[in-house]
């Protein structure tokens, strides 16, 4: 077994900030109607003093694949703590290496563990549940008031039927 599925399944069996908390300042419910993965997902923002919001926390309830969960874990690593603005920069990096069809290899600077999935890329069944977890985070941040605007409005990896 390799590294990267190790890394899947270390987050898979070990999800890092699982359980919904408060506070939260938005809550959003996705389902992948592929395959039936589920992800409840909360967020908390702050403000750091720039004027610019900080993910202060990220806690799920996600139920699926273990690419579905390891992503939702990984997710919540690489974005508690971090400026919206960097949040969405590594959503966008995870969603292109994601659907490259294995032409982006991920860049382990920007998305950490989320290079464990490039090889997803390579099954687009898969791709939805790896990215259902960033499409309910980017939702939630919306939702929370945080200005979203540089991702794209049309969502390639949005589930089809998950709430906008």
């Amino acid at each position: 077994m390799d590294l990267y599925q190790e890394l899947i399944l270390e987050h898979s069996k070990r999800p890092q900030h699982a359980g919904l908390r408060d506070p939260f300042d938005a809550e959003t419910h996705h389902v992948n109607t592929t395959c039936g993965d589920e992800v409840t997902l909360r967020v908390h923002l702050s403000d750091n003093g720039s004027g610019e919001p900080v993910v202060q926390d990220v806690s799920y309830d996600a139920l699926g694949c273990s690419i579905s969960v390891a992503s939702t874990s990984v997710l919540a690593e690489e974005v508690i703590g971090h400026p919206v603005s960097e949040a969405l920069e590594t959503f966008a990096a995870m969603r292109s290496m994601l659907t490259s069809k294995g032409q982006d290899p991920g860049d382990e600077e920007q998305i950490g563990d989320g290079v464990a999935f490039a090889g997803v890329a390579q099954y687009p069944a898969r791709v939805k549940c790896a990215l259902l977890s960033w499409s309910a985070f980017t939702d939630a941040l919306a939702r929370a008031g945080a200005d979203i605007s540089s991702i794209s409005a049309e969502d390639p990896a949005r589930p089809v039927g998950s709430p906008r």
